[in-house]
């Protein structure tokens, strides 16, 4: 008897397991459609996967492109880009860590906060950059 609890909550918490990695996969998409954008300097399409808090305060594609050369310029170029640990934060918020290696060789560690829009979309609503223990420069 006490198996067959043990499986039906097995049973009922995988939809649950799999929506959370649904989640993860499609923050990390839009993290990934983002990087590339940038790549591409294409500030409209980089632009649009950036939350409605950020567009507020960059009001235009150019002006928030401009900053992310200013202020994040290991994402902007970069040689390494990998996904690490993702962290839920509430029903609709998603923290993401990404080792990065910028055009220089210096690895850092970008931490993005997403949130799921009403439309269901994820969309990028800040991120740390940090440099890496050990690093310097």
């Amino acid at each position: 008897m006490r198996a067959i609890l043990c499986l039906v909550l097995a049973f009922l918490t995988l939809p649950a397991l799999a929506a959370d990695e649904a989640s993860r996969e499609a923050a990390r998409a839009a993290i990934t459609r983002q990087v590339e954008a940038l790549g591409r300097d294409d500030a409209p399409a980089a632009y649009a996967l950036a939350a409605p808090a950020i567009q507020a305060l960059f009001p235009t594609p150019d002006v928030f492109i401009g900053m992310v050369r200013t202020n994040y310029g290991a994402i902007y170029r970069h040689r390494r880009f990998v996904f690490g640990e993702a962290r839920e934060d509430g029903e609709t918020g998603l923290s993401q860590d990404v080792a990065i290696q910028d055009a220089y060789g210096v690895d850092w560690t970008a931490s993005y906060s997403l949130q799921r829009q009403a439309d269901g979309e994820w969309r990028i609503t800040g991120c740390r950059l940090t440099k890496a223990p050990g690093t310097s420069l």
